[in-house]
């Protein structure tokens, strides 16, 4: 197994999508204006700036606005996860739950909520925006419980459902996203710097949208979960009172989210100031370095785990059978799976896609392949993914495990432990908090397993270069 060579890349593709240098990047002072890529604000025209934001990549994100605006700073506050906090000194920070929310998250969105009633036409609010944000920015609507959040959050999270249409849901039973963030800001002037964990950066889709344009209506949210409801036959476990305001609003009893052309959008701005695209052009740029012929195959890697590994493993097969001697090769993709939960399992979807990627590639030599989050967490567990490679189902097979049952149950997180506990090798990924979030990268790596200890397919070109 090629592990120290493919987390070599790993680490190279999380470091360029550094919070802290993506902001750095986008934001500096040019005498008396803060500049934001390219655009400026006077910063003589305001009385005060006020900092906000949630996700799990906030806190570095933060980092950089205090070492670009220091004392011009007069208040502000970000969620964070559990454990993904920062050095700061201007900025406070709350802690909060993810993916599912929970009363710290309440708590924190309505010290947010209070902080931005406060502003006038002489405030700018720079609001920081990165994966998670959407479950710790949180604000029931009126009616609605937090528990009745959670419970919908939850069915739909284990019914499979896209990220596009878990946000569109929670939008329309939030006081704060889908723009209405902006609203609630109106008439202050907005600038929203967003670190992207979405396929194609939809900036109405990062962290549900807050502070732009909603795209999505209540009737999109209602046939979403009627169509689960139907799939899966959840008549009965979804919260009445979050169907009763989704119905409501669609026969127009409660006002929609705010469109494009909205008066609340007329001083907010939206920066993507990084993505996925960064950590796969570094990842790329690492792996030839190293001498690997690279391919990219997608950045939009999505739909259900097991079928996204069937998929890859057929190329990397391909590839392989279709190779040169000698030669080797390091596939990239990324981007973000779903796994639809149908047994008692512990999970998440990195692991649960190497899982059945090795599975797939059962006694094939020289594939390793190479499944993480970018944030340092994969489902509810403290591991971001695993490593594997054509050896991994056989070894478990020698010592008394069924990689096909742990994949039935959804439990790829047991599965990896005991593989590891069991046979003293290292499947498991688990760095804790990156401090970023740009999705999901996978790295495939195919070469010749009867290749000299000098190339580069042995592994041992790290020990060489250094």
């Amino acid at each position: 197994m090629e592990r120290t060579t493919v987390l070599e890349i790993y680490h190279a593709a999380l470091k360029a999508a550094d919070p802290y240098i993506a902001v750095n990047k986008a934001l500096r002072l040019k005498e008396y204006k803060l500049v934001v890529n390219e655009t400026e604000y006077d910063l003589n025209k305001f009385s005060s700036v006020i900092v906000i934001g949630a996700g799990k990549g906030t806190a570095p994100m933060a980092r950089a606005v205090e070492d670009t605006l220091g004392d011009r700073i007069d208040s502000g506050l970000i969620i964070v996860k559990y454990g993904h906090t920062g050095q700061l000194q201007k900025i406070r920070q709350i802690e909060a739950s993810h993916p599912l929310p929970d009363l710290a998250g309440v708590r924190g969105t309505a010290e947010i909520l209070e902080l931005l009633k406060k502003a006038d036409d002489r405030t700018l609010v720079i609001c920081l925006l990165s994966g998670g944000g959407s479950a710790l920015l949180v604000s029931p609507v009126e009616g609605l419980t937090l528990e009745d959040k959670q419970m919908t959050t939850d069915l739909l999270l284990k019914a499979g459902a896209t990220i596009d249409d878990l946000n569109t849901v929670r939008k329309h039973l939030s006081n704060v996203k889908g723009g209405k963030l902006a609203e609630i800001a109106r008439p202050a002037t907005v600038a929203t710097l967003i670190l992207s964990d979405v396929i194609g950066d939809r900036l109405d889709v990062i962290a549900s949208g807050p502070t732009v344009p909603d795209n999505s209506t209540f009737a999109d949210a209602l046939r979403i979960i009627t169509s689960l409801i139907e799939k899966h036959g959840l008549k009965h476990a979804f919260p009445e009172r979050a169907l009763d305001y989704l119905r409501a609003g669609v026969n127009g009893k409660i006002p929609e989210t705010p469109k494009k052309g909205d008066p609340c959008f007329n001083n907010t701005a939206a920066f993507v100031v990084g993505s996925l695209k960064q950590a796969i052009a570094a990842a790329r740029k690492t792996a030839e370095i190293m001498g690997f012929e690279t391919v990219v195959i997608t950045d939009k890697i999505q739909g259900e785990a097991r079928k996204a590994a069937i998929y890859l493993a057929d190329i990397a097969k391909s590839v392989k059978n279709n190779a040169k001697a000698g030669k080797s090769f390091c596939l990239i993709s990324g981007g973000e799976t779903i796994v639809k939960v149908n047994g008692a399992g512990k999970g998440g979807r990195n692991q649960e896609m190497a899982l059945a990627f090795a599975l797939e590639i059962k006694g094939v030599e020289g594939v390793t392949m190479l499944s993480a989050g970018t944030d340092g967490t994969d489902g509810p567990t403290d591991a971001t993914g695993a490593v594997v490679d054509g050896n991994t189902a056989e070894l478990a097979n020698r010592v008394g495990l069924d990689p096909q049952a742990y994949l039935a149950e959804n439990d790829s997180y047991t599965f990896f432990e005991r593989l590891d506990a069991l046979t003293g090798s290292r499947h498991h990924i688990k760095t804790g908090p990156t401090g970023t979030n740009v999705m999901d990268i996978q790295l495939i790596l195919v070469s010749d397993p009867f290749a000299g200890k000098d190339d580069v397919a042995s592994g041992n070109v790290l020990v060489k270069n250094e």
